[in-house]
């Protein structure tokens, strides 16, 4: 298993809502002055729904446009791509009308992998560049996956991710979701765990990655292999939490996000 993906699955979704655009964002916060589109990819598991903490307080001048993947959430009845490339492929698609400057990729662990797999599409594409790629709590598309999972049976998966804090136990409450959580969750580990890039390809924008200064699955080194596939600026930030921090920590986080993406944004408001 690639010990950076996160498992963290989305709570049960009460009413989403859906921005307007693309059907792939769910649950867009638009603020009258915003100046960059902060397009955010979840963990193994999650939905746009997992993001749902950061729309209370977004970062300032920051649009969040969070992606439903199929498979999950409001698009739990479409079949998930049988790759990881092929799912980055489909989200190019189905998201070409979001990608206008200024916007940027924000991806979690499985996420992280997507929105690296997204940024090499749109270089070698010619499409309008990110602003920049940030990526938490994964391993570098590139480096080898350490441990696999998804050959364990349910009870075991779901210790494993007991294990780390990557499941809210609330959810056992939950027999019938508890399934389907723990199903979706084995699915998208399965596209990680058969994923390992050819290359650190560059990704064509400046890069900036985090993690939890507590993860027991990402530990730096395996984030600073990220460097090798940035060509336009790097940074490197631990946050306080583990390979969750993203939610239990959401304060900080956020605050951390803001800086960076503050000196990321454009001076027009988003059109």
């Amino acid at each position: 298993m690639r010990t950076d993906a996160a498992a963290r699955p989305s709570p049960p979704a009460r009413t989403p809502t859906r921005g307007a655009g693309s059907p792939w964002i769910v649950g867009r916060v638009t603020a009258p002055d915003a100046r960059l589109r902060l397009i955010c990819l979840p963990q193994a598991g999650g939905s746009a729904a997992s993001f749902a903490p950061w729309r209370l307080a977004p970062p300032p001048g920051v649009e969040l446009a969070t992606v439903e993947l199929p498979g999950r959430g409001v698009r739990s009845a479409e079949p998930l791509p049988d790759t990881l490339e092929e799912l980055a492929d489909a989200v190019l698609d189905g998201m070409a009308g979001e990608l206008r400057a200024p916007y940027a990729f924000f991806g979690h662990s499985f996420g992280a992998l997507i929105g690296y797999e997204l940024a090499v599409r749109v270089r070698r594409s010619g499409l309008t560049p990110p602003a920049a790629l940030l990526v938490s709590a994964s391993r570098a598309p590139h480096a080898r996956v350490l441990r696999r999972v998804t050959d364990r049976d349910d009870e075991g998966l779901l210790s494993w991710l007991e294990g780390f804090g990557g499941f809210p136990p609330e959810l056992h409450r939950y027999p019938a979701y508890l399934r389907y959580a723990v199903r979706t969750v084995r699915r998208d580990l399965a596209l990680a765990e058969a994923y390992t890039a050819a290359g650190p390809a560059p990704v064509g924008c400046p890069l900036h990655v985090f993690g939890g200064a507590d993860d027991p699955l990402v530990s730096r080194q395996r984030l600073e292999g990220w460097r090798e596939c940035a060509d336009d600026g790097f940074t490197l930030r631990l946050l306080p939490g583990g390979h969750d921090y993203l939610f239990t920590h959401a304060g900080p986080t956020l605050d951390a996000l803001g800086r960076t993406l503050g000196r990321l944004a454009r001076s027009a408001p988003l059109s």
